[in-house]
């Protein structure tokens, strides 16, 4: 059993597939902690503002097992591949970390995914894992939040999508 951390994100109506997958997530691998959800803006292309948070829970997959698992979450719930690399997203779950592993040049996993260097990874996940240390860096979550640039990339907690996607994660139905 090991301990992962995701981020998820949506800018197409983001309430609705992230409270989804966070049900969906519950019902497999069982208590979560998931942090609140932020508002940013679209990474690399021209779209409406993304909205993620990010879910810690423990796994019995290993991360291989568990990216194939994740990406058949996405594409149950929309995700369309096979497009541009940065573009609109119903879905996107990316394992951060898990446990202390280092994977690199093991097919298309990395960890410590390199995302971790936005605002909109690494605030979710210090939410919810301050305490975690980055196993290459060796500064925990929190640190590494508390030296971030606030002015880098500006993030907004989003209360209404926030208490959306945790009402979305109790009722039944996509």
């Amino acid at each position: 059993m090991g301990r992962a951390y995701l981020s998820l994100g949506s800018n197409i109506d983001a309430a609705r597939w992230l409270g989804a997958a966070v049900r969906e997530l519950r019902a497999r691998f069982g208590p979560l902690d998931v942090s609140p959800v932020y508002r940013s803006a679209a990474v690399g292309f021209d779209g409406p503002d993304f909205l993620n948070l990010a879910v810690a829970m423990d796994s019995d997959l290993e991360p291989e097992a568990l990216n194939d698992w994740l990406h058949a979450l996405e594409d149950r719930h929309g995700r369309v591949r096979g497009g541009k690399r940065y573009a609109d997203r119903t879905l996107d779950v990316d394992i951060v970390l898990y446990d202390d592993r280092v994977m690199r040049g093991e097919g298309h996993l990395e960890l410590p995914r390199g995302e971790l260097r936005h605002a909109f990874v690494l605030k979710p996940l210090a939410d919810i894992a301050p305490a975690v240390r980055h196993p290459l860096e060796g500064r925990t979550l929190g640190e590494l939040w508390a030296a971030f640039p606030a002015d880098r990339e500006p993030l907004a907690r989003d209360e209404a999508c926030t208490a959306a996607v945790q009402a979305g994660a109790r009722s039944a139905g996509p």
